[in-house]
C-alpha cells in the first residue's frame, strides 16, 4: 500500500520472455493487483515481452524496460528505460545475444549427454511455450525426467554458475551497452551495483568510467542492497548527478524470496520518473 511521501513500484522485473515465471500479462496483472504505481518488465537482453502486454490497467504506469549483460570480470548489468522498442540498432543487437543464446543451449544439450541426461531441443522448446529458452526451462525438464528431485535442484547441482552444466552467454562491453540503450532514446543505468563485487573507491572509480561512457542512473534500492549500500550508492549518485532507481528482481517461483514491489520514497524517484515517461 502506498504510505505517506512514499510510493509502490518495481523497476526492475522478469518474466517468461527470459528467466521469469510469470508471463508479461501476468505480471501486469500482479502488479496492479498489489496496487504499484508504476511497473517496468526488464527481461534479459530481450524486449519481446512488451509486445505481449495487451492491456495495463489505467491505475499503473508501465515504463518499457530491458537488462544488458556486459562484459566485466563479476557481474555488471546495464538496466534500460523509455527506450524506442522499434529501433532498429537495438533490436538487431538483441536478437544477435538471443542468436548466441540459442547455440548455447544447444552445446548444453551435447553437454548434458555426459551426464546421461537425454534433453532434445524440441522438448525445450515446448516447455518454454514460444518464450526465449533459459536454465528454468532445463531445470523443469530435469525434474520432471526425474534427473533431480526438484526445480531447485537442478540449479544447484548442475545449471548455476560455476556448475558443471552452466555456460556462460554473450556480453556486450559495458560502453556498447549504454551506447545502445542512448541511441534508442532510453536512460542506461547500473543494475544490482553490489553484484560488481566492487566496493569504496572501486566502485566508484567503475562508476565515474560508465558515466563518461553516457550513464545516466544507479539503482539504488534493490531487494538485496543493505542500508549501508543504499546509503554510499545513494552517496554516489548525488555525487555524480545520476538518477536513482528501485527494482526488487522479481522472477516468481525462481527467486520465491523476492516478492514484487519496493515502497521507495517519492522524491527521489520522480527525478527519473519525469524522463523516463515519455
Amino acid at each position: 500500500m502506498r504510505q505517506e511521501n512514499k510510493m509502490l513500484l518495481d523497476l526492475h522485473t522478469h518474466s517468461t520472455a527470459s528467466d521469469g515465471t510469470y508471463s508479461p500479462e501476468k505480471l501486469v496483472l500482479e502488479a496492479a493487483k498489489k496496487q504499484l504505481k508504476y511497473l517496468s518488465l526488464t527481461d534479459h537482453d530481450t524486449i519481446d515481452g512488451l509486445s505481449q502486454i495487451t492491456s495495463v490497467p489505467d491505475e499503473l504506469i508501465f515504463i518499457n524496460g530491458v537488462e544488458i549483460s556486459a562484459e566485466f570480470p563479476k557481474t555488471l548489468h546495464i538496466l534500460g528505460y523509455g527506450f524506442d522498442p522499434n529501433q532498429a540498432e537495438l533490436n538487431s543487437t538483441l536478437k544477435e545475444l538471443q542468436d548466441f543464446r540459442l547455440n548455447r543451449n544447444k552445446k548444453m544439450i551435447g553437454n548434458m549427454k555426459t551426464f546421461g541426461f537425454d534433453i532434445t531441443l524440441e522438448e525445450l522448446e515446448k516447455e518454454a511455450g514460444g518464450e526465449l529458452i533459459g536454465r528454468p526451462h532445463f531445470a523443469h525438464l530435469f525434474a520432471r525426467k526425474g534427473y533431480v528431485s526438484c526445480y531447485q535442484e537442478a540449479f544447484d547441482k548442475y545449471l548455476d554458475k560455476g556448475k558443471p552444466l552452466y555456460l556462460n552467454k554473450k556480453r556486450l562491453p559495458p560502453q556498447k551497452a549504454i551506447e545502445l540503450l542512448r541511441n534508442a532514446g532510453g536512460i542506461p543505468v547500473i543494475a544490482h551495483p553490489y553484484q560488481t563485487r566492487l566496493v569504496n573507491d572501486e566502485l566508484e572509480e567503475l562508476i565515474v568510467e560508465l558515466t563518461d561512457f553516457g550513464l545516466m542512473g544507479i539503482e539504488v534500492f534493490y531487494s538485496q542492497h543493505t542500508p549501508e549500500q543504499i546509503r554510499f550508492y545513494k552517496y554516489l549518485a548525488d555525487k555524480y548527478g545520476l538518477l536513482i532507481t528501485a527494482g526488487s528482481d522479481f522472477h516468481g517461483s525462481t527467486k520465491p524470496d523476492i516478492e514484487l514491489g519496493m515502497n521507495v520514497e517519492d522524491e527521489l524517484l520522480q527525478p527519473f520518473l519525469q524522463k523516463a515517461i515519455k
